[in-house]
């Protein structure tokens, strides 16, 4: 009787367990714990795909753009809601954003030394790279490790922000980089001089290394020349050296972290977690459309764009024909984010549009599908749409600025077919570089060009009836 009942038992489990298994296959999966993250707790934006592996950031950025079993991103069917799709006249989208940015006087950082101004003035506030319901994913995929730089608008030139200490050491090293120069350039000169007609091949090896010589020089001239336009004047040099000021003082303190500007690596981590900013009025909006999406599919919502200065932009438009170029574009400000909807399916992509949709119907947003696999939203600073009478004066700052379905370039790591195509690109480039020399190398290694030993002989044989005559 004993064993009866046990076997009944175990029968019994064992039909309960396989009934959990279906419910959770029909459900779709195990679901990710609903439980709360402390955004002080966690790491910044991963700069390298090394430093993600294993944090929070990682593990969410897997979760959202894990296989789906179905259609997902342009794939997907969907009917994309009005409100995400651009007007009639396509110049208003921009338009809207433009006359936001005038109404409030909304500041934007032409630099990350103006960004730095903004995150310690408290204007920006800090996205942590992952929560529960959303994550950083691309931002700040752009930043390098190289020197911060200030960037003039009018000219869209960029020059090293330096203090005073390093300006004069920059100063020093490129005054003795340039005496290097030409003293090697009087010494080729000098040997090139004294060489015999009958040396061709050693000749034109002098005149390669005397063009790399000259070349060298001239970019040396050039960069004197960029220190003396910016920091000639006095008003603009402190200017500068104020910017450095600002830049060292986040750097000594952000958040309770420290950077070495004297770091490339450490420069650059600082640059992406300066890129993972926003305003409250947008950082509120993120928040309320990530949480919608996470109650519904248990998903963090992927984030590509946040703040982006107006040098990083013009850097953005040189790689991406979309990226827009009017003088102030929605991301400068600070109030844009893009939604990466590029691994979600019909049914999470119809449940962001029509979250966005309401907002933008109540008059907090202004927002489009673009067909790269985004979702631009744009905040209202006070959650009121501007004025219409500004609207309209601020068409004339978008025209042609703006495509169908498409607003500004958005931010995100590149694919492995794109990481291939450009180390192929690249791989040309550098040995177009080395043509020349290799050319120089074969005439000094006593091979003449062909085009040259035809026109010896020919002189040789016209020279042969002269002779013949004389005799």
């Amino acid at each position: 009787m004993k064993e009866r009942i046990r076997t009944e038992r175990i029968a019994l489990i064992a039909f309960a367990l396989a009934a959990t298994a279906a419910a959770v296959l029909l459900l779709g999966g195990v679901r990710a714990p609903r439980r709360a993250w402390s955004p002080v707790t966690l790491d910044p934006v991963p700069a390298s795909s090394a430093a993600a592996e294993g944090t929070p950031w990682h593990l969410a950025a897997q979760r959202a753009t894990e296989e789906r079993g179905e259609p997902t991103g342009r794939q997907a069917k969907v009917e994309v809601p009005s409100q995400l799709r651009h007007y009639s006249d396509s110049r208003r989208f921009l338009a809207i954003q433009v006359a936001e940015w005038k109404e409030h006087g909304v500041r934007t950082p032409p630099d990350y030394a103006g960004l730095s101004a903004l995150i310690r003035g408290g204007e920006l506030v800090e996205v942590p790279a992952a929560t529960e319901s959303y994550v950083l994913y691309g931002v700040g995929a752009l930043a390098d490790s190289g020197p911060f730089t200030h960037y003039d608008k009018p000219s869209a030139r960029s020059v090293t922000i330096y203090g005073e200490e390093e300006l004069a050491s920059e100063r020093a090293r490129l005054e003795e980089s340039a005496a290097h120069a030409r003293a090697g350039l009087d010494a080729l000169r000098a040997e090139a001089d004294t060489l015999a007609k009958g040396e061709r091949s050693r000749r034109a090896a002098l005149r390669a290394q005397i063009a790399q010589r000259e070349k060298a020089l001239e970019g040396e001239r050039e960069s004197v020349e960029q220190l003396d336009v910016f920091y000639g004047d006095a008003k603009r040099r402190d200017d500068l050296f104020a910017e450095r000021e600002s830049l060292a003082a986040l750097a000594a303190d952000f958040g309770g972290r420290r950077y070495d500007l004297g770091d490339g690596r450490s420069r650059k981590e600082m640059k992406v977690r300066m890129l993972a900013h926003l305003r409250p009025a947008a950082l509120a909006v993120l928040k309320e459309l990530a949480g919608s999406y996470f109650e519904k599919f248990a998903r963090p919502l992927p984030i590509t764009s946040l703040v982006r200065p107006d040098e990083y932009q013009h850097r953005l438009s040189r790689s991406n024909s979309n990226a827009t170029r009017i003088q102030t574009p929605p991301h400068s400000t600070g109030l844009a984010f893009d939604i990466l909807y590029r691994y979600m399916t019909a049914e999470e992509q119809q449940h962001v549009m029509d979250d966005i949709a309401r907002l933008r119907d109540e008059g907090r947003v202004e927002a489009l599908r673009e067909n790269r696999d985004h979702f631009h939203v744009f905040a209202f600073v006070d959650g009121r749409r501007p004025g219409e009478e500004l609207i309209t004066a601020s068409l004339g700052h978008s025209k042609g600025v703006s495509r169908p379905q498409e607003s500004d370039a958005t931010e995100e790591p590149p694919s492995k077919s794109e990481v291939k195509a450009r180390g192929r690109e690249a791989s040309k480039k550098e040995s177009a570089k080395k043509e020349p020399a290799k050319k120089a190398g074969r005439e000094a290694a006593g091979k003449p060009a062909r085009g040259a030993a035809r026109k010896e002989v020919a002189k040789k044989a016209a020279a042969r009836p002269a002779a013949r005559a004389r005799r």
